[in-house]
């Protein structure tokens, strides 16, 4: 537990601005995923990109109560084929005009770790830029987050997604992790980026025992001021321990999000919203 007088040295940081209107993370909300991708490791996540196709998938979403949307192009599990930044836009850009146009009022996020689908996605009616990478993987990320004047999501990973499984070595895997996003932290500044929310990401260049130890300890990224995103849904942390697939994972996933939230996660990127609505609900109940 932190004392008094550490939260007053380092005040969470609850609000961020999207296109002039102020947004309050003062309770915590959930991103819906949407993938454009063929090959995303839970199946029952995979939205083709015809134009119906997405705004069912849409619809159903923000009838669950999401929100936000994050959409992406490319599939950044374990392993996954690279693509490249052009197929990468051609199934992105067209769906989040679509998805403007018709639920104008929905916070859309773009996952993308390519400055160029950042900038096109943005100009296209995209409210937040989703990057893995944190601006590692394009050295244009960052000044154009900057220039773009949006939210900025920013993922703990080392290496790429093809190289990520082989980079988990740590010596303190927390504190390691609170040093990395100190030091991003202070890069994002220095380019004037003015709203982030940080993603320690689970899955991604950590092995299982690890996922469970950083969210046993989630709650010392607090000390970064900046609100928490947490994305522990069906993730293999959950379906390897249980022994079971991804399709099986919901119930885990909803077990991990619960400690999540009384760990201080602002924010739970699920694929299954109706049950992180609820999942939030029954916390509130818990801690008014």
């Amino acid at each position: 537990m932190h004392s008094a007088t550490e939260d007053k040295l380092f005040p969470q940081k609850y609000t961020f601005q999207i296109k002039g209107c102020l947004y309050s993370l003062k309770k915590p909300k959930v991103m819906g995923i949407l993938n454009l991708t063929p090959d995303s490791f839970f199946e029952g996540s995979r939205v083709p990109t015809t134009e119906k196709s997405v705004l069912v998938a849409v619809e159903k979403k923000i009838s669950e109560g999401a929100d936000f949307l994050d959409l992406g192009g490319y599939s950044t599990r374990p392993g996954a084929t690279a693509i490249s930044m052009e197929e990468e836009i051609a199934r992105v850009i067209p769906a989040v005009g679509t998805i403007k146009r018709q639920f104008p009022e929905i916070l859309l996020s773009v996952d993308t770790f390519r400055s160029q689908v950042a900038k096109a996605a943005v100009e296209e009616g995209a409210d937040l830029v989703n990057d893995i990478s944190a601006g590692n993987l394009d050295p244009e990320m960052l000044p154009l987050i900057a220039q773009l004047d949006v939210p900025y999501i920013a993922m703990h990973m080392k290496g790429t997604p093809q190289t990520m499984q082989s980079l988990s070595d740590y010596t303190d895997l927390v504190p390691e992790i609170l040093a990395y996003f100190s030091k991003k932290v202070e890069q994002f500044r220095n380019f004037g980026i003015k709203d982030v929310i940080i993603d320690p990401g689970f899955g991604f260049a950590k092995t299982i025992t690890q996922n469970f130890e950083l969210l046993k300890e989630l709650k010392s990224l607090n000390r970064l001021g900046l609100p928490v995103m947490a994305g522990v849904s069906r993730k293999s942390m959950i379906y390897k321990t249980l022994k079971i697939s991804a399709n099986e994972a919901l119930n885990g996933t909803t077990a991990l999000n619960m400690f999540a939230l009384m760990q201080g996660a602002n924010i739970l990127r699920v694929h299954d919203v109706k049950e992180a609505k609820e999942t939030i609900q029954l916390f509130e109940q818990l801690y008014p």
